[in-house]
């Protein structure tokens, strides 16, 4: 047994470091998933007004419900615009068709592809995180276990709605008109144009139920010091469930 697994696990590991090699050199989504988040909480951290008390905000700043949208934009980015374009093309390309008749299997390189948007994200969260607190004095998350969870609930979702923009497209072009349709109203629902506190009673029940809203709420709780509501992990669960599911129905390597 450890013969047959040893080749495979090195297989694996091969194709993983290409593609970390592969995405070092893409200057434009190292940029929009790990440094555009984090740039734009500077320049709304700038704005003076942002730096206020706000009573409607139950007493916190803006800049303080506009670090969980950024640690949510940087996997947004990552999971609905570049992991897609990438796996597409390497389909389009004929990639995935000349790696089946290699001891490398497609698989290996589809698990590859999420480890490497999954840590970027990760990054990309944790580089928000760190700003927030030293150039605007956020607080760090006062549930530091419940904001963990929640994080790692919401870059799965974002890789299996990636995952379904792949399957459903067969050109890069397709997958960023997919992506591009998708991107949006998730971040709306992540609160980037009007923090989820701010909407309306029943818009805000609505974006909770989608995945980025349900995401934003759970990381605002622990960022607050409560446990995320179960209510919003259990969303995010069933999203994750229902877009793996359909990826692995919908997804063709040809």
């Amino acid at each position: 047994m450890s013969t047959v697994a040893a080749p495979k696990n090195g297989t694996s590991t091969s194709v993983l470091r290409t593609e970390v090699r592969l995405f070092r050199r893409e200057p434009g989504a190292i940029f929009w998933i790990l440094l555009f988040p984090t740039l734009l909480l500077v320049i709304l951290g700038s704005i003076p007004s942002f730096r206020h008390h706000e009573a409607d905000l139950g007493g916190l700043r803006t800049v303080d419900v506009y670090v969980p949208v950024a640690v949510l934009l940087g996997l947004i980015v990552g999971g609905l615009q570049s992991m897609p374009q990438t796996l597409t093309g390497y389909r389009e390309r004929g990639i995935l068709r000349r790696m089946a008749t290699t001891p490398v299997r497609p698989s290996a390189l589809l698990s590859a592809q999420m480890l490497v948007y999954g840590a970027a994200a990760l990054a990309s969260a944790l580089l928000a995180l760190a700003v927030g607190r030293l150039a605007f004095d956020v607080r760090l998350p006062k549930q530091p276990v419940g904001y963990v969870l929640a994080l790692l609930l919401a870059v799965l979702v974002a890789l299996a709605l990636g995952s379904v923009v792949s399957a459903l497209s067969r050109t890069t072009k397709i997958a960023g008109a997919i992506g591009s349709a998708v991107f949006f109203p998730s971040m709306f629902c992540a609160g980037l144009w009007a923090p989820v506190q701010t909407m309306p009673h029943v818009l805000a029940r609505i974006v909770e139920c989608t995945p980025f809203g349900a995401a934003a709420q759970a990381l605002n709780r622990a960022a607050a010091g409560h446990w995320p509501g179960w209510t919003h992990l259990g969303v995010l669960v069933v999203w994750i469930l229902l877009l793996t599911g359909a990826a692995s129905r919908w997804f063709r390597w040809e």
